[in-house]
């Protein structure tokens, strides 16, 4: 990928706040919105995370609060089919966390999809360049089996012009970040060799997905060691308390009403939603 198009910025803070605000009302609207790039052709990645922190101060400005991160595209085959070369990140907010077991309305979400992820939650803050996984290890209060609930406030396909959405739509969208759910057994992170956490993804009974955690560059403790390095230039840590989900090691599955997802991580637990 061209530096270039990843370091500068094209837009002004005008157009960033205007997608911004377009992303913002589609979700208000239930309507999704063509993609961003079709409009800034020559939207960079600086771009895109100005678009996507707009979004959120206009939520935090509403009441919401940070409670930590995603991490996505962390894995090699996702990167590659998004022309990207390393993951991207989005931001959770307190009304995106859905309890285990939860029933919650499809149609409140843009074309809804499921990830099957490990949450890493914190206990000390992490900060900088030169975090490694054993910072993450000893920072972790417990790892603990999860779903991330994706949306897409821009449209995937458009339509009338038949253009796909680019990472950099995705990225502006808080990374098509919806809701998380967390359930299961919570772990220490050294209990077990997280690489080879697996999950089952049933879908009204039937097995969608499966996957290990290996998936998630090699090891989901290195998604915790990307975005450390991704925040450090911009005087951004890792805070105590916060969730940060690691990086999806299945593909997303679609969902609708009248829909159940479970993940059975085996010794971990499970996590189940349920769509009316």
């Amino acid at each position: 990928m061209d530096n270039k198009k990843v370091l500068s910025s094209m837009l002004n803070k005008e157009q960033i706040k205007a997608a911004a605000d377009r992303l913002y009302e589609a979700e208000v609207n239930r309507k999704q919105i063509p993609a961003l790039t079709l409009e800034h052709p020559d939207m960079t990645m600086a771009d895109a995370y100005a678009v996507q922190k707009a979004w959120v101060d206009r939520k935090i400005e509403e009441g919401r609060k940070v409670i930590g991160y995603k991490i996505g595209l962390t894995s090699r085959a996702m990167q590659m089919s998004s022309n990207i070369d390393e993951p991207d990140y989005g931001v959770l907010l307190d009304d995106m966390l859905f309890e285990d077991g939860a029933t919650i309305k499809a149609s409140d979400f843009l074309d809804p999809r499921i990830e099957v992820e490990l949450a890493f939650i914190l206990n000390k803050p992490l900060f900088g360049e030169n975090v490694t996984i054993f910072d993450v290890i000893d920072a972790t209060d417990y790892v603990i089996p999860s779903l991330e609930l994706i949306a897409a406030r821009c449209l995937r396909t458009d339509p009338e012009t038949g253009y796909t959405r680019k990472v950099y739509d995705t990225i502006s969208d808080n990374a098509a970040n919806a809701g998380i759910v967390m359930g299961g057994r919570p772990i220490k992170p050294m209990d077990i060799d997280l690489r080879w956490a697996g999950c089952m993804l049933y879908l009204n009974g039937q097995i969608e997905e499966t996957g290990l955690a290996g998936g998630v560059l090699g090891n989901p403790l290195k998604g915790i060691t990307w975005v450390c390095k991704r925040f450090a230039p911009h005087g951004i840590g890792l805070e105590p308390g916060q969730v940060i989900l690691s990086g999806s090691f299945t593909r997303p599955v679609p969902v609708k009403a009248g829909d159940t997802v479970h993940a059975d991580f085996g010794s971990l637990g499970g996590v189940t939603l349920h769509f009316a």
